[in-house]
């Protein structure tokens, strides 16, 4: 049974667990095609629409909901990118982590509603959400840079046990 005590039912539980991670990862990209399919062409019908329409204030609001939607969509394809590189490499890359975290806070930022620098307590945990995401995006770049070979390590490391 491949559920047994020792380093060959451990080697078939973890091949079990590491299949099912795959596959999981699969249906969610598939799923999140989708769902960027649809947003796409629901973002693509929305800036056609502001085009026929003579009333559009393009420098207003409706242009803040657009760049919103555009950075919605840019997250969504680098959520895509995180899942496709585990799938890949069987790695999460930290760095496009940090970089898809930073792109959130950024349009959360851009899309904040008039009337908002009144709520000083948003704007500063915006900044040190800012501040702390740079500083590491800066300290995995410079691991990187300092360790170019820290990359071809191994993802996992199972600990030896004792039989």
């Amino acid at each position: 049974m491949p559920w047994r005590r020792g380093k060959v039912g451990d080697e078939a539980f973890l091949t079990l667990i590491d299949r099912f991670e795959r596959q999981l990862a699969k249906v969610l990209s598939l799923i999140l095609c989708i769902v960027l399919l649809a947003a796409t062409v629901q973002f693509v019908g929305a800036v056609a629409q502001q085009f026929i329409n003579p009333n559009t204030g393009w420098l207003g609001d409706d242009l803040i909901r657009l760049l919103g939607d555009l950075l919605t969509l840019l997250i969504a394809l680098e959520v895509l990118q995180n899942v496709t590189a585990y799938l890949r490499h069987h790695v999460v890359q930290i760095e496009l982590v940090l970089i898809t975290a930073l792109t959130a806070v950024a349009r959360k930022v851009i899309v904040l509603p008039p009337g908002s620098e009144d709520k000083p307590m948003l704007l500063v945990g915006l900044g040190i959400a800012v501040l702390s995401l740079s500083g590491g995006y800066w300290l995995v770049r410079r691991a990187e840079v300092t360790n170019p070979n820290a990359n071809a390590a191994q993802a996992r490391a199972f600990p030896e046990q004792d039989p």
